[in-house]
């Protein structure tokens, strides 16, 4: 009853999120709108993120390179003269597809603390890669003087269709990760994360599960990518710093590892305390960190659990596959 209830919860939040373009006052509207699709932009790539953290134990420190290879596939693109933005979604998915599946085979042949840094060193050398690209702003980024179209429509040009269509990507990707979590691949990847020996053992390839699920994570933190560069109409490689990952992790484990609702939760929680804080506080970090620790402290399964304490149907370190204990 209590997971019916968080679901309920989220289906509120999404139908109020829906709703905003037409209920915010026209003062302010377009600040708090751009607020809005800042959290919702950030929850697209937790809940990629998630997927590899909460459900596979796999803990990226590189996975905003993921987003701005998305946001400079997109850019690149458009510079070059294509404009349709479907196009520029396939290119994005194609491009960090195909780096996701070369890195991700190369990084997942460690597991702990070394696969983390594997994948910061990955993170940093696009990030070094896209400041090296003089012709598309370098270091300063790129400016974009014109943006994706719809065969020719400027439909996902204006603020307020751009809105609409981050929220259904949103709604897509969440709803896509947990038919995923609680499908049988999802049970492989928890059955690998809790016990590998044994998943190994009943006959799973562990490597090629995890593989496709870092290919899968890598291709939706992109399109989150591809959404960002048409929202603020510009691409740094600011995108792609072990920062922007280490954000996106905080974000994962401040809503709940693996939860339901936890990556659209931290997203909203960062994003309101950030403007809230940053309101009167410049240096607002120093409020954050102890925040943080306080919330990891008290609220170990996250603000999920918080929220909707646990019911759960499996426990600790238990994951059922096949009708089997893993």
């Amino acid at each position: 009853m209590r997971m019916d209830r968080s679901l309920l919860v989220m289906a509120l939040v999404f139908v109020l999120l829906l709703a905003a373009p037409f209920v915010l006052p026209p003062l302010g509207q377009s600040y708090l709108l751009s607020l809005l699709i800042k959290a919702m932009l950030l929850a697209i790539a937790a809940i990629s993120l998630d997927l590899l953290v909460g459900q596979g134990g796999m803990i990226s420190l590189g996975h905003a390179a993921f987003v701005a290879i998305g946001a400079y596939t997109a850019a690149i693109g458009l510079e070059s003269g294509i404009e349709n933005i479907l196009v520029l979604l396939l290119l994005a998915l194609l491009v960090s597809g195909l780096c996701a599946l070369v890195t991700g085979a190369l990084a997942l042949r460690t597991t702990g603390v070394y696969f983390l840094m594997i994948t910061l060193a990955f993170g940093q050398m696009i990030y070094f890669t896209l400041t090296s690209l003089a012709p598309y702003g370098g270091d300063d980024g790129l400016t974009l003087w014109s943006l994706a179209t719809f065969f020719g429509s400027d439909v996902v040009q204006g603020s307020g269709q751009l809105y609409l269509i981050i929220l259904l990507t949103l709604l897509a990707s969440w709803w896509g990760v947990q038919r995923l979590s609680n499908a049988r691949f999802g049970r492989v990847l928890r059955a690998a994360r809790d016990n590998p020996d044994r998943t190994e053992i009943m006959g799973f390839s562990i490597f090629r599960f995890r593989l496709t699920a870092y290919v899968i994570a890598g291709m939706i933190a992109a399109v989150s990518g591809l959404l960002t560069m048409q929202h603020a109409e510009f691409v740094s490689p600011a995108m792609a710093a072990w920062q922007r990952s280490g954000d996106l992790l905080v974000i994962v484990v401040l809503g709940g590892l693996g939860t339901r609702n936890g990556a659209l939760l931290g997203a909203l929680f960062l994003v309101i305390v950030e403007e809230v804080l940053g309101s009167f506080l410049h240096e607002w970090r120093l409020i954050y960190g102890p925040l943080l620790v306080l919330m990891a402290l008290h609220a170990k399964g996250g603000l999920s659990h918080l929220l909707f304490p646990a019911n759960r149907t499996e426990k600790a370190g238990v994951t059922r596959v096949n009708g089997e204990q893993a």
